[in-house]
């Protein structure tokens, strides 16, 4: 999980930028007045954490880049990051997909570029590989994707 020591204004405002979007659109389309989301981009109005959800669903901030904002804002994360292991039925899609590439090595990595799960082909083709990617995959891996 990141941390920041940014203010959640700062945060959004990166994100309305990055976006390319003007105050008075994202504040029409979420529902507040341009003068309220201008106060709150310079820090002198704290946003409730409604106001960051709306906010982060109007300029569609990744779910995993909206933990940011709130904890920057003093709330508790939202969005928690999972091994795949606890998945379910996300994780057995994962294992339908790999083995269906088989006889073809396939590997599923998370966002961090860690190894999470391969088939059996790829296991024969990284079998002598450093130990590091190999406990990745033996070991289900550190995070998910989602």
């Amino acid at each position: 999980m990141t941390t920041t020591t940014e203010p959640v204004g700062a945060l959004l405002r990166r994100w309305r930028e990055r976006r390319r979007r003007s105050q008075l659109d994202v504040s029409l389309a979420a529902e507040l007045s341009a003068r309220h989301l201008s106060c709150v981009e310079t820090g002198r109005a704290h946003p409730s954490r409604d106001m960051i959800r709306r906010l982060c669903d109007e300029l569609e901030v990744p779910l995993r880049e909206r933990n940011a904002p709130y904890l920057a804002g003093g709330y508790a994360p939202v969005h928690a990051e999972r091994p795949l292991a606890d998945l379910g039925a996300a994780r057995e899609a994962v294992e339908a997909v790999l083995t269906g590439h088989e006889p073809h090595p396939a590997l599923a990595v998370n966002v961090h570029w860690e190894l999470v799960a391969a088939n059996r082909a790829a296991r024969l083709f990284l079998s002598g590989v450093g130990d590091g990617l190999e406990e990745g995959v033996r070991g289900g891996g550190s995070r998910s994707t989602c």
